[in-house]
C-alpha cells in the first residue's frame, strides 16, 4: 500500500514540500525563497510562474531527499498563502498580471468607501469578514479595471480567477477549483450558504464565470501526473496548520507565527458573529460532511518585522539573533515597537496605521529595538486572543503554536507572560504542510480517523507564564499607548 504524502506549503515568503509517512513523521524538506516585489508603496507583488516554478522545483527535491518515487506517493495535499490573487487564460494557464498578494493594500480606498456606504454589516453577516483591502474581491475588481480587455475577456469566460491553491490544481490537476477555507477569504462566499453570493459578485462587478468550483478541503480532486498520485488535500495555510494541529474540539486555538500571525479557534458546526471585529471563517470540511468554523485573528507583521531588522536596518545578521539580544538586556528600555508597515489587522483594522517606534532615548541600543520587535509580536497576539475570549464567552486554557518565529525560546515565554496562559509549542514544526497531508491522506485511506490524527499531535516544550500581574498590565497599557499612536498615520 501507498504511505507517503507529499505535502506543498507555498507561502508568502517561500516555497516548502514535505515528505511525510504514515506515522506522521517528516521524512524530508526542501525549500525555496521567492521574490517579493513592492511595485509602489504599500503594494505587494509575486510573480506567479515564479510561484509554480519554486514549488514544483522544492517537491522534486523533498522526494529525492526521501529517496521516494511515484510508486510511493498515496496523495499530495496543497496548503497556501490565502487571499492573494491570481487571474490566467483558460487557453494557456498565463497570468495576465503578477499575483496581488494578501498584504497588498492599493484598494484601502476602496475598502474604505464601502464601510462608510454601510456595507460592513452585510458583508459580515453574508461572509464572515470585513471590508479591507485584505481579501481577494477588490483585487480581482483591480485587475479587471487596470488590465486592458480584462473585464471583456473575464465576461467572455476567457478568464480565471484563484488563489494560490487554484492556480496550483489547475496546473497540478486541470481543474479549476478552489477549496471551502481558501472561498471564505475571498469576500465573494457566503459561508452559511456555502456557495458563492451573487449579490456580492454584484457588488464588486465580478462575473461569476472567473470563479472557480468550490470543492471540500479534504477529498479527491483529480490525478496529478507530476507525482503520480492524486491533489486530495487543499485549505488556507492557517486552516492547514490548524488541523496539523488537531485543533478538532470547539474552544481549541493555536497561533502560527510566519510573515504574520494568524490565530483561529475552532467554534464548531456554525460560524460565530464577532462583535470585536475578528473574522469567521471556514475552519475545513472533510468530504461530504458538515463544515467547521473558526474565528480567526489576523496580525499582518510578525516574522515581517523581523526580516525589517535584518534587512531594513541591516542590525541582525540572522532572526535568530533576536533571541539572544533580547534576552541580554533587562527590559526594552521604554522602547514600543508597533510594526503596522502595511496597516494594522485584527481587531483594528486600520489600513492607514504605520510602522511605529516610540521611547527611543541616547541610550536605546540594537538589542532594545531587538527586544520590543519581539515583544510587539506577542502584544499583537494578545490583542487577539483578549477580543477572541471576550467574543466567545470562554478563557483560553492554552496556546498551541507553531511557524518559524515559534522557535524563539524568548518570544514563546514572554508571549505565555504577556497572555497568561501556557504556550504550547508543536514538537512537528511544519505544521501547515502536516494540515494538509492530514486532509490528503484521510481521503486517500492514508489516516481513518481525526482521533488517529490527534495521537500523532504532540508538543515539543510548554510555557508556562511567570510574570507578575502588575507588570503584565502596566507593559499592556503601553502597548496601546503605542498603538493609538500608529494609527491614521497615512490618511492625511
Amino acid at each position: 500500500m501507498k504511505q507517503l504524502v507529499l505535502a506543498l506549503d507555498q507561502g508568502t515568503t517561500s516555497s516548502r514540500a514535505v515528505v511525510f509517512d504514515r506515522a506522521g513523521k517528516r521524512l524530508s524538506m526542501a525549500q525555496k525563497e521567492i521574490t517579493q516585489s513592492y511595485p509602489r508603496p504599500g503594494w505587494v507583488e509575486h510573480d506567479p510562474e515564479e510561484i509554480w516554478a519554486s514549488q514544483i522545483g522544492a517537491a522534486h527535491e523533498a522526494l529525492a531527499r526521501a529517496g521516494a518515487s511515484r510508486q510511493d506517493l498515496a496523495a499530495v495535499g496543497i496548503a497556501n498563502q490565502r487571499e492573494t490573487t491570481i487571474v490566467w487564460e483558460r487557453s494557456t494557464g498565463a497570468p495576465i498580471y503578477p499575483a496581488i498578494v494578501w498584504q497588498d493594500r492599493r484598494t484601502a480606498p476602496e475598502c474604505e468607501a464601502l464601510k462608510q456606504s454601510g456595507r460592513d454589516e452585510m458583508l459580515q453577516r453574508t461572509t464572515g469578514l470585513l471590508a479591507d483591502s485584505y481579501f481577494s474581491a477588490t483585487k480581482i475588481a483591480w485587475i479587471l479595471e487596470n488590465v486592458p480587455g480584462a473585464r471583456t475577456r473575464a465576461e467572455r469566460r476567457e478568464l480565471a480567477f484563484g488563489t494560490v491553491d487554484s492556480f496550483l490544481a489547475w496546473r497540478l490537476a486541470k481543474r479549476h477549483v478552489i477549496d471551502v477555507t481558501n472561498a471564505s477569504r475571498t469576500l465573494l462566499f457566503d459561508i452559511r450558504r456555502m456557495d458563492w453570493s451573487d449579490e456580492l459578485l454584484g457588488l464588486f462587478n465580478i462575473p461569476r464565470a472567473m470563479l472557480p468550483e468550490v470543492v471540500p478541503s479534504s477529498g479527491t480532486l483529480g490525478d496529478c501526473e507530476e507525482f503520480g498520485a492524486p491533489v486530495a488535500g487543499m485549505a488556507g495555510d492557517q486552516q492547514a496548520a490548524t488541523f496539523g494541529q488537531a485543533c478538532f474540539a470547539p474552544g481549541n486555538a493555536k497561533c502560527t507565527y510566519g510573515t504574520g500571525c494568524f490565530l483561529l479557534m475552532n467554534t464548531g458546526a456554525r460560524p460565530h458573529t464577532s462583535e470585536r471585529r475578528l473574522l469567521s471563517t471556514v475552519g475545513w470540511r472533510l468530504g461530504s460532511s458538515k463544515p467547521v468554523y473558526a474565528i480567526e485573528g489576523s496580525v499582518f507583521a510578525a516574522g515581517a518585522a523581523v526580516q525589517w531588522l535584518r534587512d531594513g536596518l541591516g542590525i541582525i545578521r540572522t532572526a535568530e539573533e533576536t533571541a539572544t539580544l533580547a534576552a541580554g538586556v533587562d527590559d526594552t528600555g521604554g522602547v514600543f515597537m508597533v510594526p503596522a508597515f502595511t496597516g494594522l489587522g485584527a481587531p483594528h483594522w486600520d489600513p492607514f496605521a504605520r510602522g511605529t517606534l516610540v521611547g527611543l532615548t541616547r541610550g536605546t541600543t540594537r538589542a532594545h529595538i531587538a527586544r520590543a520587535v519581539l515583544e510587539a509580536i506577542a502584544f499583537q497576539c494578545r490583542d487577539v486572543l483578549d477580543a477572541m475570549n471576550l467574543d466567545c464567552g470562554t478563557d483560553l486554557r492554552e496556546l498551541r503554536v507553531d511557524g518559524g518565529a515559534a522557535s524563539n525560546d524568548f518570544l514563546m515565554q514572554f508571549q505565555a507572560d504577556i497572555v497568561d496562559v501556557p504556550v504550547a509549542r508543536a514538537s512537528m514544526p511544519e505544521t501547515t504542510a502536516l494540515g494538509a497531508a492530514f486532509l490528503a491522506g484521510l481521503a486517500t485511506g492514508v489516516w481513518s480517523s481525526e482521533e488517529e490524527l490527534a495521537a500523532m499531535s504532540k508538543a515539543d516544550r510548554v510555557f508556562e507564564p511567570t510574570m507578575d500581574a502588575g507588570r503584565r498590565a502596566e507593559l499592556y497599557d503601553f502597548w496601546q499607548r503605542a498603538v493609538e499612536r500608529s494609527r491614521g498615520w497615512a490618511s492625511g
